[in-house]
């Protein structure tokens, strides 16, 4: 997710704020206050043509119609709480089932699509952002639901590795699809690798892995709040390899060395952003740039697929005493202040910065291959500006994901 330099515009977040009303006696006992919230400008986003085909040609337009039924049952908090785990949690595994073909396809969108989770989930967050039962639901709780979602439909809370000797575990994570103002047909690879290789064993030149993955959302607030941590910090120490994967450049593969503390601004899935420093945890001892520890001579000089990996070590910087930045293209400087990565100021580069950071303050740095992995856009076929899908969009999409896979095997072989 490297971030474009010309932005469309910024258009106002719908936040979560409770909407007041008298309460009425009923039959049924009083009204409950009501906190149900609009959609967001994510969520308004489904109502288009091409998110809608998509979930219909997956079979996923049948999701958020169940989970408001679900919901509508609910009696209590508790009884909601339970139907939100319940229900994203199947979401996350029927979009992993699917891409690995497990089950019906569900119609002739191809299996290898991540879009359905991300629209089907949309679509879950916008009925329960607006739903109004009858017992008490603040605007507190209705954040915890929506959050609560948010992990356990993305896999978050799914992973786990079994037990024993003899089986090395991997940690991958992805995005969602962005830039959606752009083209709304959008698909993020990162996202395709995250499902196809959730809870697979690869065979590597030092034996089994087993891989886990989750996926996380392209908007800064939730950053901010601390996603990346909360999902990554149980299972930093028990892994024995760890990558963070999104969409780069068009048509390579690169191994970003550096990782930078400072957001470029751009705009992110609600069209939210501003330039400032990653904000962190203990501001006081965070270090200007974080470096990856995966194996990248050894990735970069294997055959791993049809793209050109490169092992990138540009960074913007201000120099120590300088005004403006100045790019880089053998990393930073002694005493300089970052304002990009080695991928770029976007979430991606946020989202390596956070995992390897995260990796040092465990004190894993030296025991830990960690980093990020940019992949190819993926690119629709010649001519195509209208149609959702494509042979050659599919192909793209299909060689990125068996080219991440083979990433992956030759840093855990190489680790030894």
């Amino acid at each position: 997710m490297i971030s474009p330099r010309v932005r469309i515009g910024v258009l106002g977040l719908a936040l979560l704020t409770a909407l007041s009303s008298p309460a009425t006696a009923t039959a049924a006992g009083p009204a409950a206050p009501r906190s149900a919230a609009p959609p967001t400008v994510e969520e308004l986003r489904l109502d288009r043509a091409a998110p809608q085909e998509i979930l219909r040609r997956s079979g996923f337009d049948t999701v958020a119609p169940a989970f408001t039924r679900a919901l509508d049952r609910a009696r209590s908090y508790a009884e909601a709480k339970r139907v939100v785990e319940r229900e994203g949690s199947a979401l996350w595994r029927r979009a992993v089932d699917r891409v690995q073909g497990r089950g019906p396809a569900g119609g002739d969108l191809s299996r290898d699509d991540d879009r359905p989770l991300y629209w089907a989930r949309l679509g879950m967050t916008r009925e329960l952002r607006g739903w109004e039962p009858r017992f008490g639901l603040d605007a507190e709780r209705r954040a915890r639901l929506i959050d609560t979602l948010e992990q356990t439909s993305r896999g978050q809370t799914a992973i786990r590795y079994p037990r024993g000797e003899g089986l090395k575990r991997v940690l991958v994570t992805g995005f969602d699809p962005f830039t959606l103002d752009r083209d709304i047909r959008i698909s993020n690879p990162s996202g395709a690798v995250a499902l196809a290789l959730d809870g697979t064993v690869i065979e590597t030149a030092s034996g089994p892995a087993r891989v886990e993955t989750a996926v996380f959302p392209v908007r800064w607030r939730d950053f901010s709040d601390g996603a990346v941590e909360r999902a990554l910090r149980p299972h930093l120490p028990e892994v024995d390899l760890f990558t963070t994967v999104s969409q780069g450049r068009v048509g390579r593969v690169d191994v970003e060395r550096t990782n930078g503390a400072w957001r470029g601004g751009f705009g992110d899935n609600e069209n939210t952003g501003r330039p400032e420093i990653v904000p962190v945890s203990d501001p006081a001892s965070q270090p200007q740039w974080t470096s990856t520890t995966l194996p990248y001579t050894a990735v970069t000089a294997a055959d791993t697929g049809r793209f050109p990996v490169y092992d990138n070590t540009s960074v913007t910087e201000i120099p120590a005493g300088g005004t403006g930045p100045v790019v880089r293209p053998e990393g930073p400087t002694p005493g300089s202040t970052a304002r990009a990565g080695g991928g770029g100021d976007y979430l991606s580069n946020e989202i390596a910065y956070r995992a390897t950071l995260l990796r040092d303050r465990l004190g894993l740095h030296d025991t830990l291959p960690g980093g990020h992995v940019h992949t190819p856009v993926l690119e629709f076929g010649a001519g195509n500006t209208t149609e959702v899908t494509d042979p050659e969009f599919v192909r793209n999409r299909l060689d990125i994901v068996a080219q991440v896979r083979s990433i992956v095997t030759v840093a855990v072989g190489a680790k030894g």
